[in-house]
């Protein structure tokens, strides 16, 4: 919904009507993250040529700031594998801008008292996903484990969480419950109430094909012109040692170790013995001896118990387990029961609830195995266990080989493990010289690894699951580089014809608006302009169904909105395909006073824009508080090279 009150402040209706509210607010809709406010006071003091910036005493390095656009790019990774820093240089200001606001953050917090205390942070750490266990509490190897992949300090987590906690923690009483009045809101929604009609007619790509055919030096010109469009992008051939089930599968189980597996867990392979038991409780011994006589002599424990009364009913309880009949008699109760033949009266026993007296009524025993039979499973087991053992000791072995300096050759000739290569690939895994060369799904954080360590860095170990470990290193690095033109004639011919295309229709489409501007419909207009295409398409659509459509609203109903009554204007088709030239014939103001609820909606979206504002103004305020000082000869610097390919 905002959206369209930003795009209306472009046309004179609506900057008409904008000039009737507050203008604080109008810089609201442009505010899209309080997380990533301003750029920073520009100055330049004495700074040294690795700093970037300096506030308040607190310096950003171009250490420091070259490692976040290390982990924006392999973020970037995760959904496109070829990214590179040339192709995430959009977010290189604003990715300083953050450092700029968290080091403003930080410096005042210094200043005026506001310390974080280490329990908050370490709090927050013990937090992250990445730093719990299974068993879903904080661990400490989980947590080393995170900071080796992110190939993160622990200072460095702490300084990014403090820096976040005091952004949060010193502009939320800001920012937050912000207000906006029904007047100021009731313009807005009468925005929305607004209809427009008008037409669009087409001016597609195809039509301004015709006749085009490049020379040999047009071809060669444009691609000389546009060399970035043909980048092939950085390969390696990547060395792998894998350590999984195929390099253990002669350790197995001795006879010796089963059967001592046995032993040690006899219980299990045991037969089940269970038994239904009678039993009387009573408080004292001297009625527990007369109903054990009488059991003893013969008949039933019932039989026995009835001179005693009511105070001794007899429990009947069937096929009970001795875990089962431990949690109700004890242990001592449970252990004479279970050690008793069938038939066998026992007692009397002390238990918590009294005098006891029982009697075994049947005995089952099921189940069990012998050695022999138990074996199978046991060494399946305890294969299992000491193949992943010994892949544990190889991965060891691997690891202090690489932390005393060996190279992977090294590495993996210690180790005794087998060596394969790759063809070159890119980041995703393909060959552009073998189309049918493909690694299992499970390498994909093999190939990532590999593409992120340098060529003269130490090997790394990946984990892949449950197929073990690979020790990776790149064997040679091809950086990306464009393509030679003979390999990419057809379509860098192609791209000249759609560029030489497109400067027509844009240059025809420019015409028929110029026209339509001038009164004439725009059928009339192409006409003049000497274009033929196809007929124009009708218009027609209230403000609020585009604020509220859910999908991707067509770019001339978006344009019907943004151009005055009887002007017309130019509006690119998605995918480059050519142009719509769209003109307004009629705008109906809207009136919201018979609808309250819809100015309600606008206060709550306002409001909101209005705590975004507030939330920038006082981040600006923050870093002249503090004296931003940028160098920007350092800046521009980091920048070229990152965007050269970050060497």
């Amino acid at each position: 919904m905002l959206t369209f009150f930003r795009r209306l402040s472009k046309s004179k209706i609506g900057t008409g009507l904008m000039a009737f509210v507050l203008i604080a607010i109008l810089a609201g809709f442009a505010i899209a993250d309080i997380s990533n406010f301003g750029s920073g006071n520009v100055g330049f003091g004495g700074m040294g040529q690795s700093t970037l910036a300096e506030v308040g005493g607190q310096e950003i390095t171009g250490r420091e700031f070259e490692d976040q656009m290390q982990r924006r790019l392999q973020a970037a990774r995760q959904e496109n594998p070829e990214a590179t820093y040339a192709s995430i240089m959009g977010d290189f200001d604003g990715l300083l801008a953050s450092l700029v606001d968290e080091a403003s953050a930080r410096a005042f917090a210094d200043k005026y008292g506001f310390p974080l205390s280490k329990r908050l942070i370490d709090g927050t750490i013990a937090q992250l996903p990445q730093a719990k266990g299974l068993n879903g509490q904080f661990s400490e190897q989980a947590y080393q484990q995170f900071l080796q992949r992110e190939r993160l300090t622990d200072q460095q987590v702490r300084q990014l969480i403090s820096g976040s906690l005091l952004q949060r923690l010193l502009i939320t009483p800001v920012a937050a419950n912000s207000r906006v009045s029904v007047g100021v809101a009731t313009p807005y929604a009468s925005m929305l109430l607004e209809s427009r009609e008008g037409e669009a007619i087409p001016v597609p790509l195809d039509t301004f094909k015709r006749g085009l055919q490049p020379t040999d030096a047009a071809v060669q010109q444009f691609y000389s012109a546009n060399r970035a469009r043909y980048m092939i992008p950085e390969q390696r051939v990547v060395r792998l040692a894998s350590v999984g089930p195929a390099q253990v599968g002669n350790v197995v189980a001795s006879p010796q170790e089963i059967a001592a597996y046995y032993n040690a867990n006899r219980a299990t392979y045991a037969a089940k013995d269970t038994r239904s038991l009678s039993q009387v409780v009573v408080p004292d011994r001297s009625t527990a001896n007369a109903i054990a006589t009488r059991a003893k002599a013969g008949g039933t424990l019932a039989a026995a118990a009835a001179p005693a009364g009511s105070n001794a009913a007899v429990t009947s309880l069937q096929d009970q387990t001795r875990e089962a009949y431990s949690s109700v008699a004890g242990q001592v109760v449970a252990g004479a029961a279970f050690s008793a033949p069938s038939g066998a009266v026992i007692g009397p026993l002390q238990s918590d609830f009294g005098w006891v007296v029982l009697k075994v009524d049947s005995v089952k025993s099921q189940g069990g195995k012998t050695l022999e039979q138990a074996t199978p499973e046991i060494a399946e087991k305890l294969n299992a266990d000491k193949r992943k053992q010994a892949i544990e000791d190889v991965v060891d072995r691997l690891q202090t080989a690489i932390d005393d300096g060996s190279n992977f050759t090294e590495a993996a000739a210690a180790a005794k493990l087998a060596v394969t290569s790759t063809p070159l690939i890119t980041a995703n895994g393909t060959s552009r010289t073998d189309a049918a060369f493909k690694l299992p799904a499970e390498m994909a954080p093999v190939v990532k690894s590999g593409f992120e360590i340098a060529a003269n860095d130490p090997p790394e170990i990946v984990s892949i699951g449950d197929q073990g470990y690979v020790l990776v290193s790149p064997a040679q690095v091809v950086p990306a580089a464009a393509a030679r033109l003979a390999s990419i004639r057809d379509r860098v011919t192609a791209d000249w014809i759609n560029d030489q295309a497109f400067k027509r229709a844009k240059a025809a489409a420019d015409a028929i608006a110029a026209k339509a501007s001038q009164g004439n419909t725009l059928a009339e207009a192409a006409k003049q302009a000497g274009a033929i295409l196809p007929a124009a398409m009708p218009l027609a659509a209230r403000r609020i169904q585009i604020a509220s459509a859910r999908g991707e609203v067509p770019a001339p109903l978006r344009v019907l909105f943004n151009v005055t009554q009887g002007k017309a204007r130019v509006v690119p088709v998605p995918g480059g395909k050519g142009f719509y030239v769209v003109k307004v014939n009629k705008v109906v103001p809207g009136n919201a006073m018979l609808q309250p609820a819809l100015i309600g909606r606008v206060q709550g979206d306002l409001a909101q824009a209005v705590s975004e504002d507030y939330g920038r103004q006082f981040i600006s305020a923050l870093r002249a508080e503090m004296k931003v000082e940028r160098n920007e000869k350092a800046i521009q610097a980091t920048k070229s090279r990152l965007a050269s390919g970050g060497n």
